[in-house]
Order: structure tokens, then C-alpha cells, then sequence
């Protein structure tokens, strides 16, 4: 299984990216698809995470109301739309795939499958 993620890039504060993952080598409809973020010198961290068919979805207190996680099954992949990005949003995102697809974990050590990350960087 491959995740690939793009979309990232620098932003000014107050403006909008929307990430992508896109999966190779296998239907990820039956898993979790979650998307984390590491900042340098801290831990990997949980942004958002949604269910195998979209249903549910869950959010770090620090996005909520700002990020909006969706994704494509036909297209095998996963978004998420971020607004009113903020400096300390900036951080290497990654996506994340886990199951059973139906919950949602925001530990990092029980995702199954890893994307190489895109950068983030919002300026102030």
C-alpha cells in the first residue's frame, strides 16, 4: 500500500490549503483514513480522521471548526480543506490509514498505513 499526499505549501495566516492523499495498491473503503501532523521538535499529532464510508468524523480540538476532512472512495482518496490557517498549524502532514474502517483512533502507533508527509507552512 502507497499513500501519497500533496497540496502542501506556504500560506500567509488567515488563508486556505487543501491537502490530498491519494492510495495505491489497495481498496482503502474498508479503513479508517486519518491525517496527522508533526511540528520540528514534537510529536506526531492527530488532525482528523473519518470513517470507511465518510459517515463519522473527528477532529483535534486545535482544527476543529477550521479543517474539514472528506474523501472519495471511487478515487481512493482522502482530503482536508484547512481555513484560517494559523502559524501553528505549520507542520509536516501526513495521512494515515487504519482498520476496521468504522473506528476512529487518534494514536498514531494504531494507523496501519503511512504517507511520506507534505509540508505546511502558514507565515504570520
Amino acid at each position: 500500500v502507497q499513500l501519497v499526499e500533496s497540496g502542501g505549501g506556504l500560506v500567509q495566516a488567515g488563508g486556505s490549503l487543501r491537502l490530498s492523499c491519494v492510495a495505491s495498491g489497495r481498496q482503502m473503503s474498508s479503513y479508517v483514513l486519518g491525517w496527522f501532523r508533526q511540528a520540528p521538535g514534537k510529536d506526531r499529532e492527530f488532525v482528523a480522521a473519518i470513517t470507511w464510508n465518510g459517515g463519522r468524523t473527528l477532529y483535534a480540538d486545535s482544527v476543529k471548526g477550521r479543517f474539514t476532512i472528506s474523501r472519495d472512495n471511487a478515487k481512493n482518496a482522502v482530503y482536508l480543506q484547512m481555513n484560517s490557517l494559523k502559524p501553528e498549524d505549520t507542520a509536516v502532514y501526513y495521512c494515515a490509514a487504519d482498520f476496521p474502517g468504522h473506528i476512529m483512533l487518534t494514536e498514531a502507533a494504531e494507523y496501519d498505513y503511512w504517507g511520506q508527509g507534505t509540508q505546511v507552512t502558514v507565515s504570520s
